[in-house]
């Protein structure tokens, strides 16, 4: 007689196995699941963190130092330096300049003294080393001589081109209880400047 029951299987899934899934079928769900509770309701998908601090310097050279422009009194103390070291060269432009009409005399006012200061300002307005002729090119100091006779006095010369013609400047520079040398005489193309500028042989640079 045959036997009607059903066979029964020779080995069954264990339970709850159906239910868990494969690896990869968990590892998916996993992640859905975790981009769920990243997304609040009603918005789009997460967005990343925004930066709080600065970004990062990628360039390892270091920005150099920022280079202090000069002040005003530094560049006066250069000057003020230059003009102690050659006087007579410093005085020999500045009387170019007022004795051709380029600047007014005042200008001078503290560098020259009193005497002198009355002569430049009888003599500047003539402006006799202006050019008239027919070449107006601006006078120039070519040459400056000097010596010293004695410990703080300054006796010297210059020559000038103007007109395309050379006159001859002489001075006299001493220097004063404060310590700056101030112009105490000056002549014109007369006899002292034609001696200042003999005496005095080469005119040194």
């Amino acid at each position: 007689m045959t036997s009607t029951s059903a066979q029964t299987p020779s080995a069954l899934p264990p339970e709850g196995a159906a239910a868990r899934g494969s690896a990869p079928q968990r590892r998916e769900a996993r992640q859905l699941r975790e981009t769920r509770e990243a997304r609040a309701p009603g918005q789009g998908p997460p967005r990343a963190p925004s930066r709080t601090g600065p970004p990062g310097r990628r360039d390892t050279r270091r920005p150099e130092p920022r280079r202090a422009r000069p002040t005003e009194s530094a560049v006066g103390s250069a000057v003020q330096r230059r003009r102690e070291a050659r006087p007579h060269h410093w005085f020999a432009q500045q009387l170019l300049l007022v004795l051709s009409g380029q600047r007014p005399a005042h200008t001078l006012l503290g560098h020259v003294r009193r005497e002198a200061f009355d002569e430049l300002t009888r003599v500047a307005p003539r402006a006799p080393l202006r050019p008239r002729g027919a070449d107006r090119s601006t006078p120039e100091v070519v040459a400056v001589g000097a010596q010293q006779p004695r410990s703080g006095v300054v006796e010297a010369y210059a020559r000038i081109v103007t007109d395309g013609r050379r006159q001859a400047l002489a001075f006299r520079l001493e220097l004063c209880e404060d310590h700056r040398w101030r112009c105490a005489a000056f002549e014109l193309d007369g006899p002292r400047a034609v001696r200042e500028r003999r005496r005095a042989g080469p005119a040194p640079r």
